[in-house]
């Protein structure tokens, strides 16, 4: 819900909302200013720097399906099940923006869709079509699809640090 939270009183918000709301700011906080993460921005082309953070947030999901079993028990399908399934029983308690968005998520798989690098530079166009000014962010996956070694390997050396991050701020 942190990513819908704009311009809404959080301090209005059920208890464990606020609190996930604040996990997911620190979050974000920490990934922005990691060293990974900088460096792998500064990969991009200058033309598609500006949005390299969102390129990023989305090809980690893709790298996360790719190295599931080295960071967690659960299955996958049964993972993304949940979180699908926990979309559906809390819409209730979204944003409308947030309720719709969740529900294309779920509906048409975006989570599963994201294990292929070209189902995730289809995504990353769709963002760019949302886009209202000009830009150069179309077909970002070509730079990625460049890096892609160096993006795996700077994510693997981020993610475990997220994870300790994460759970020692609760």
């Amino acid at each position: 819900m942190g990513d819908f939270a704009h311009g809404i009183n959080v301090d209005e918000l059920p208890r464990q909302i606020r609190q996930g709301i604040r996990h997911h700011r620190a979050v974000d906080a920490f990934t922005d200013t990691h060293p990974q993460v900088l460096a792998s921005k500064r990969l991009f082309s200058s033309q598609r720097r500006r949005f390299a953070g969102v390129a990023l947030d989305m090809l980690y999901d893709h790298y996360l399906l790719r190295h599931w079993q080295q960071f967690s028990n659960l299955n996958t399908g049964t993972f993304i099940a949940g979180v699908y399934r926990e979309f559906r029983e809390h819409e209730h308690l979204m944003p409308e923006d947030m309720s719709r968005v969740t529900r294309r998520m779920a509906d048409n798989d975006w989570f599963n869709a994201y294990a292929d690098l070209d189902n995730l530079g289809y995504a990353l166009n769709r963002v760019a079509e949302r886009i209202r000014f000009r830009h150069q962010f179309y077909d970002i996956i070509n730079e990625i699809k460049e890096h892609d070694g160096e993006l795996e390997q700077r994510f693997l050396t981020f993610f475990p640090d997220l994870i300790t991050f994460a759970g020692e701020n609760r």
